[in-house]
């Protein structure tokens, strides 16, 4: 009889591996191929950066950031991701719960339009906001009448900012309603809990890790976003530029050390978002226990009975 592939009991501890049967050659192979992918792809080009930015010490790396139009293009970045992550937060649990918990005709619809950013070119849908709010397009004129400038300022970078983010928080969430169901949802308003009480209790729950993960991805691609805030901001130093935009014109004027010293700073944001990034796959490891105490909470709550 042959040695079937020999798998870790996964019934009473979910944290196990898959043992495979692979030979120590392939597995070395394997293992070689990613490091060396890492390394050449990644650890090197994050070394050359700080590398790069500390060559002239720290005092020219702080001059590099302590001038008027780095400093504002860092404040601007922070804000345009503070103002476009929250409502992809908000978008993308609607759209999640709208999705995966109800049938209703243009579900299909939603879902492609959904995944649109990730196929068309973050150029071209910085191209769409020039068409529709820019001086010559569909909107230009009423918004010159009542003097609104949308491109080549803030809010034009946010709406692009906003347009090439908001499927992430959608895409994390999405798939784990759908595989979770409606059941426990049901069990929980034939309890008597309000709508309220069965989203904080025992929807959200279920999928506040995958949440927060695509917080954490929409914020990452929100930062260093370059085509699309590229084609709206204009390039007007000190008002309009985010870091990447700062970086290249940096870059462009053979200011090296200013533009290193900024990159340094984007890397260490994408450090930071990596180390959350880490943080909360280790903690929805028990999301299954925590979301389990939830409801189980909310049953107590509705009969007064603790749960067995």
């Amino acid at each position: 009889m042959s040695a079937a592939p020999s798998r870790a009991n996964t019934s009473g501890d979910r944290g196990q591996r898959v043992v495979t049967q692979e030979s120590p050659a392939v597995r070395r192979t394997l293992i070689g191929i990613s490091v060396v992918f890492l390394v050449t792809f990644l650890f090197l080009p994050l070394a050359a950066i700080f590398a790069e930015a500390l060559k002239g010490g720290s005092k020219a790396w702080l001059i590099g950031l302590a001038d008027p139009a780095a400093w504002s293009a860092i404040k601007l970045t922070l804000l345009v991701a503070a103002i476009a992550v929250p409502l992809n937060l908000v978008f993308g649990l609607a759209a999640s719960w709208a999705i995966g918990k109800f049938d209703f005709i243009g579900r299909n619809l939603l879902l492609t339009l959904i995944d649109l950013p990730f196929a068309v070119s973050p150029v071209i849908s910085g191209l769409v906001y020039v068409l529709l709010y820019g001086a010559h397009g569909w909107f230009g004129p009423w918004l010159q009448s009542e003097n609104i400038q949308i491109i080549f300022a803030v809010p034009g970078i946010v709406l692009a900012t906003i347009f090439v983010t908001f499927p992430f928080v959608a895409r994390e969430v999405i798939p784990l309603m759908q595989e979770q169901g409606t059941e426990e949802e049901e069990a929980a308003i034939t309890l008597g809990a309000s709508g309220w009480q069965t989203f904080w209790h025992v929807t959200l729950p279920n999928v506040k890790w995958a949440l927060l993960y695509g917080v954490i991805l929409c914020n990452a691609r929100a930062i260093g976003e370059f085509g699309a805030v590229s084609v709206v901001s204009g390039h007007i130093r000190g008002k309009t530029n985010t870091m990447p935009l700062h970086i290249e014109i940096l870059y462009n004027e053979y200011n090296f050390a200013a533009a290193f010293a900024v990159a340094s700073v984007l890397a260490l944001l994408a450090l930071v978002t990596l180390a959350a990034k880490a943080a909360v796959e280790r903690s929805s490891q028990r999301a299954p226990e925590s979301a389990q105490a939830e409801a189980g909470l909310l049953v107590t709550e509705l009969s007064g009975e603790p749960v067995a």
